[in-house]
């Protein structure tokens, strides 16, 4: 049968969201997660819809794309079409034709899982690999250590904190309390929690926000940040240990994150809060 590509509906959004949930799995490599897209409705309902592609066969949904930018498209497939071949031919085809709608001429990336059959028909295209990130992965059997400084949830009130240690964090002007405030806003952040962690004046040293995929499902961490000012005093650990916590109480199995390798503090930090490292992965890219 024939596989084809669209842009969904809102409602077609809330069908990807409930098909990454289920794809999510411990065991399975790092891969788009549900709370990627929870994340991306920052920017709002009319822009999330706009960036998801939906590939599907007789009504069933086989793969599902988020573009993170106009060039960089991730994606991941549902477990049992990792070898699909009619798929991955339909993927290889739409990622290249700019008339697709996926992604435009010249220099583009995909981020897929490891494990795929696209990626080798991608090599034979003659896409090549980008620079190195590193996944890693926190079993939540056991309870989690407690974080040792003051801890509060993320809400109206805090949405400045917020904003405040992600700018300072990523070194951007781009997030505002209007980022919270339209993530949280959402359909989707019942799945989540956003978290700070303050010193003893009150300030906010670091923030997170972690994504649940339901009971028993590897949870996401996206984003977490510390402050410029708080850098180096054990915040980072604090506030991952936090969210780590928070997935257990939501029923979430282990709780990932993928950060780039040359961010060897941001590796630091994760192994701190009790993060295994597991084997680096690469973009594809296309130059030209």
């Amino acid at each position: 049968m024939t596989i084809a590509l669209n842009t969904p509906t809102v409602d077609g959004v809330g069908e990807a969201m409930a098909a990454l949930r289920e794809w999510q799995d411990d065991e399975a490599p790092m891969q788009l997660h549900s709370g990627d897209l929870g994340w991306n409705h920052r920017f709002g309902t009319a822009e999330t819809t706009a960036v998801v592609r939906i590939w599907s066969r007789d009504g069933r949904i086989l793969a599902v794309g988020m573009l993170d930018s106009p060039t960089l498209v991730r994606m991941t497939v549902a477990p049992d079409a990792f070898q699909d071949a009619d798929l991955a031919r339909r993927l290889v085809e739409d990622l290249s034709l700019p008339e697709r709608g996926v992604l435009p001429e010249g220099a583009v990336s995909v981020e897929a899982p490891l494990g795929l059959r696209l990626h080798e028909l991608l090599s034979e295209e003659g896409w090549g690999v980008d620079e190195p990130w590193t996944p890693l992965f926190r079993d939540l059997t056991e309870p989690v250590e407690v974080p040792g400084v003051r801890i509060s949830s993320i809400g109206p009130e805090q949405a400045q904190d917020f904003a405040d240690v992600l700018r300072s964090a990523f070194d951007t002007s781009r997030p505002t309390p209007a980022y919270w405030r339209a993530m949280s806003a959402g359909p989707f952040y019942a799945d989540a929690r956003c978290l700070g962690a303050y010193d003893d004046q009150g300030r906010a040293a670091a923030v997170v926000t972690v994504w649940s995929a339901g009971p028993g499902k590897p949870g996401l961490v996206e984003p977490m940040g510390v402050h410029e000012d708080h850098r180096g005093r054990g915040y980072g650990r604090a506030i991952t240990l936090a969210g780590a916590a928070a997935l257990r109480e939501m029923g979430s199995s282990s709780v990932r994150v993928c950060t780039p390798s040359t961010n060897v503090g941001a590796v630091a930090t994760y192994k701190a809060a009790g993060f295994e490292v597991r084997p680096e992965v690469r973009d594809r890219v296309r130059t030209a």
